[in-house]
């Protein structure tokens, strides 16, 4: 038997409650769910109702890793190789605007290094939970969830490199995380190769691994034997879990997508429970009291209107493409890079390249730009229809 005291059997039931009580707030208050969660979370937080509690951690960082996987299972690897060519351009148009304002601003302001990675930072996690609301035959969403897809992987990649260098500095190890990340993605490349002629020489192995007919939930089985095991393979290798995680669906969206509910299926674990433990959980990071400090609230509100405008200024790739409307929805769309920006701003301040009051206003930032950015969505999505 486990004791419980009654600091646990709170978060429990605090718990509990905003998972139930979040659709509902969400709809009274019109705002999405995601956006809930945090608030609720921080409020949560602040009146001590959720505390620094090692297993609330540890399922919170399995929700997240569950949410890069949700991502990567809308990502069909086989549909982007095909896709048109006007769009790839277009693509990395996009990305190349990005980043070189972002290099531009960055050194134009002198600010701090970091901002190298935060300005483009770009993360799909957030983006995966617009196919809830808005379905998959959304031209500007499929766009934009390919433009995350090559972002993030560039995010992860850049924020490896970040996490070495400020642990190890210019070194020997510094060089083995980059050489780790290059093997990696080298063995991926392989990976997909192979499974590829493996399945078109043989295709009823995909039907045997995930049949039509499954009573015994071989297709989520699978699934979480895949992404459990990608995640030993990360913390052996030492690289970022999410990337990883994001890799392991991918794989699952290419080569089964004959099980056309699995998707569906894994949202309804992911976003009925593991997923809501980490908004709730990451709302609760975030103090309150910062609230009331002046520079940390405009430090959050300078860094949201620089993510939102530089992806808006890049986003003119796509203006005679799509249209004006549709390439502000993805705009925005990459304007909640949430949980990357708040795992770069952990390491920044863990290895003291920041400072607290930075810290927090970063934090600030990831979730005032989440909360802009859906609900901007939301409101030009209605006012199409």
């Amino acid at each position: 038997m486990f004791e419980f005291g009654i600091t646990t059997l709170l978060l429990l039931l605090t718990l509990a409650f905003i998972i139930i009580s979040s659709p509902f707030f969400s709809k009274i208050s019109k705002m999405p769910i995601a956006s809930v969660e945090i608030i609720l979370g921080a409020i949560a937080g602040y009146f001590g109702l959720i505390n620094d509690n090692d297993m609330l951690k540890l399922v919170a960082n399995v929700g997240f890793y569950f949410l890069m996987f949700l991502a990567g299972s809308e990502v069909n690897l086989k549909v982007f190789l095909n896709a048109d060519k006007d769009i790839l351009k277009k693509t990395f148009a996009y990305l190349f605007i990005l980043y070189v304002i972002s290099v531009t601003t960055t050194f134009g302001f002198n600010l701090n290094i970091l901002f190298l990675i935060i300005l483009p930072i770009m993360s799909v996690g957030l983006l995966s939970t617009l196919y809830k609301d808005y379905g998959k035959n959304e031209e500007w969403l499929n766009i934009s969830m390919l433009i995350g897809s090559i972002g993030e992987i560039i995010s992860i990649a850049l924020l490896t490199f970040l996490s070495s260098y400020l642990e190890f500095g210019m070194g020997i190890q510094l060089y083995s995380s980059i050489g780790y990340l290059i093997a990696f993605l080298l063995l991926c490349v392989a990976i997909y190769k192979f499974t590829d002629v493996l399945f078109w020489w043989f295709p009823k192995i995909k039907v045997i691994l995930m049949p039509q007919n499954d009573k015994e939930e071989q297709d989520i089985r699978l699934c979480m034997a895949l992404f459990f095991s990608i995640i030993s393979v990360m913390l052996w290798l030492k690289m970022e879990i999410a990337f990883g995680a994001f890799v392991a669906g991918i794989f699952i969206a290419t080569f089964f997508d004959h099980k056309k509910d699995l998707t569906q299926k894994l949202s309804s674990v992911g976003y009925g429970f593991l997923v809501p433990v980490f908004f709730i959980h990451l709302g609760s990071t975030f103090k309150l009291e910062s609230l009331l400090s002046v520079d940390i609230v405009e430090y959050a509100i300078i860094v949201s209107i620089a993510l939102i405008m530089l992806r808006f200024v890049s986003s003119i790739a796509f203006f005679k493409f799509i249209g004006f409307k549709n390439s502000i929805l993805i705009s925005f769309s990459h304007s909640m890079p949430l949980t990357l920006l708040v795992a770069t701003a952990t390491i920044g301040y863990k290895s003291k390249y920041i400072n607290y009051d930075e810290y927090s206003g970063l934090i600030l930032a990831s979730l005032l730009s989440a909360i802009i950015a859906l609900n901007a969505i939301k409101l030009i999505m209605s006012y199409k229809k």
